[in-house]
């Protein structure tokens, strides 16, 4: 089969396309063919050699693809040959092994996906579960009628925007251009400004009519997270959930005090469900129906071969990507 393998970390010329055998799978794993493979950060860090739980190299990344099942182990019982499926490496001990055109994995990682459903939108399911669980779970039950997303026209951001607005909830939308507002104002955000703007802060106490923003989501952190708390509702919460401008500094506490409106803050991880699955796979399962039944309907921005992996990796980090990059066997 031919695969994305990296043999040492780097630039995106480490990731090289190779032939490797075809894996077997055990008595408890199926082999699914792959029909399209999401491009995400995770595999982008992994190739960079800075994610927190780095798989042993030589490695095969990719963290999510969809496909269909070509044979099963003996005992496998839930799933059949022929069956449409989404495998999430969130399933497995480590992050990866889908930048491939076939996986052995196990069963439990393999989830049956409903019939009609179109297998590009299931590739790009990891970051709807990123976002379920923003909205949902990283809340602890907080009540909020507001929420502002930070990369909004991006994989995770617009995920949110759709996400939010299934649930009813009013979305200011933040990206780095017009163009980028007005692809999350397709998505479905209520409101959407390019925080470029000298304005920012005005446009968004406008788009909440003088209340400020309940929840805000962050995956950028750096030197300008402080600046959030300036936007928040009184007793609002700020989570980040990532760090793509480096950890905030020492200054985000006197921000804090500086709100007067006793903000909280949270930082999550999808790591949270490591130790305890269920949540992730009940949210999984939520997103799966969401596909069919039309609640969430993910925006592809390019179809890439396999073979150019190196070029989806450059196109992730250059910022330009609106919506989801796929990887094409």
């Amino acid at each position: 089969m031919k695969a994305i393998r990296i043999e040492t970390t780097g630039g995106p010329e480490v990731l090289s396309f190779v032939e490797l055998p075809t894996p077997v799978g055990g008595p408890d794993d199926v082999l699914v063919k792959a029909h399209a493979i999401g491009v995400n950060m995770p595999e982008v860090l992994v190739r960079r050699g800075t994610y927190g739980w780095m798989p042993p190299l030589p490695a095969i990344p990719g963290i999510e693809m969809s496909g269909v099942v070509v044979a099963a182990g003996a005992s496998v019982r839930t799933l059949q040959v022929g069956q449409p499926v989404y495998v999430s490496a969130r399933e497995l001990v480590h992050r990866g092994g889908c930048y491939a055109e076939y996986i052995a994995v196990a069963e439990r990682a393999v989830y049956a996906v409903p019939p009609g459903v179109d297998l590009d939108a299931v590739a790009t399911l990891s970051g709807y579960q990123v976002a379920y669980h923003l909205l949902h779970s990283a809340t602890r039950g907080f009540g909020y009628e507001s929420v502002l997303v930070q990369a909004a026209a991006g994989g995770i951001g617009s995920a949110i925007v759709q996400l939010a607005r299934a649930a009813g909830k009013r979305v200011i939308a933040l990206a780095g251009s017009d163009t980028k507002a007005a692809f999350a104002l397709r998505q479905g955000a209520t409101a959407a400004i390019n925080y470029h703007a000298a304005t920012l802060n005005e446009q968004i106490w406008a788009a909440t009519e003088g209340k400020g923003v309940d929840l805000i989501l962050d995956p950028v952190g750096g030197p300008r997270f402080a600046e959030l708390f300036a936007h928040l509702a009184p007793l609002g919460l700020v989570i980040l959930y990532g760090s793509l401008a480096g950890w905030p500094g020492p200054e985000v506490l006197p921000a804090m005090r500086k709100s007067g409106g006793s903000p909280a803050l949270r930082c999550f991880s999808m790591h949270t469900f490591d130790d305890d699955p269920g949540p992730r796979r009940a949210a999984t399962n939520a997103l799966l129906e969401m596909l069919r039944n039309g609640t969430i309907r993910p925006a592809i921005h390019e179809r890439v071969p396999l073979a150019e992996a190196a070029r989806a990796h450059t196109l992730l980090e250059s910022g330009a990507v609106m919506g989801r990059l796929l990887l094409r066997p």
